[in-house]
């Protein structure tokens, strides 16, 4: 692996503002430039959270953050396009999300969740920001509403990415980019790193979704952004390319995505 200090690297989708992270912050930032992580997104899942993340963006110049209520995420009341673009209304602001379906866990019924997602897929395009897709167990109710809502006027990112390359097809026919996480890194999910191979180099990202799913050789601990290495380097062994290239064309890609 590539000495950490000439590594460019982006960690595309990471949750810094949970509590899990409160009693070692400074140290997890610490680490991420030890690592060569110059810049990451802190996502997104509720709204009460807001607050801490644009704090988060305020006091660090390599962060940025998103605006959603993840599917699964209860609430008193629906969030309306409106409020997503009031609350979205800050420099620190890159996305919409993380937002979709999910069907491995059913707090929130299926038609709200959908219902949810469409809302939070129009203020994307009012705002002119990618939304952050989460999508579990859930591949062709996901696809078939990014169809119909036209998820290309905005682009979008597949987060974490866990389905098939049929899916992983769609997506990128609509202008969708596939974000892979540490999952692909673990030693029973070769379908995965399969379809990883097939991504276009223009379209993939690397994430951690910290605090979860920490890559090998981490995995069972809590994850956090300076790990994201190891996602890089899986997917630069699959697609045949060295570290560098991969932190140099994922950096970019999220760069672009994003508007940064």
């Amino acid at each position: 692996m590539a000495n950490n200090r000439e590594l460019s690297l982006f960690d595309s989708h990471c949750h810094l503002d949970f509590e899990y992270f409160d009693d070692d912050r400074g140290e997890v930032f610490a680490r991420m430039q030890e690592e060569g992580v110059d810049r990451c997104v802190s996502v997104a899942v509720d709204f009460e959270h807001l607050p801490r993340l644009q704090a988060l963006a305020e006091q660090h110049d390599n962060v940025w953050f998103s605006v959603g209520i993840h599917p699964n995420h209860e609430v008193d009341e629906e969030p309306t396009v409106e409020q997503l673009c009031t609350l979205s209304d800050h420099p620190g602001c890159v996305a919409i999300g993380e937002t979709g379906m999910d069907f491995f866990r059913h707090r929130v019924d299926p038609a709200l969740q959908e219902r949810r997602f469409r809302t939070h897929i129009q203020a994307a395009q009012q705002l002119g920001k990618p939304v952050i897709v989460h999508n579990r167990d859930a591949d062709s109710e996901s696809i078939r509403i990014l169809t119909e809502e036209e998820i290309g006027k905005c682009g979008g990112i597949m987060h974490c990415f866990s389905a098939d390359w049929d899916t992983a097809k769609a997506a990128l026919d609509m202008g969708m980019y596939i974000s892979f996480s540490g999952n692909v890194t673990f030693k029973n999910n070769q379908q995965l790193r399969d379809v990883a191979a097939k991504v276009p180099e223009d379209r993939i990202l690397i994430e951690t979704d910290a605090p979860f799913l920490a890559p090998v050789p981490h995995r069972g601990r809590r994850n956090e952004p300076a790990y994201v290495k190891h996602v890089a380097q899986c997917i630069a062994d699959v697609k045949g390319l060295s570290i560098r290239e991969m932190a140099e064309t994922s950096t970019n890609n999220a760069l672009k995505v994003f508007g940064i």
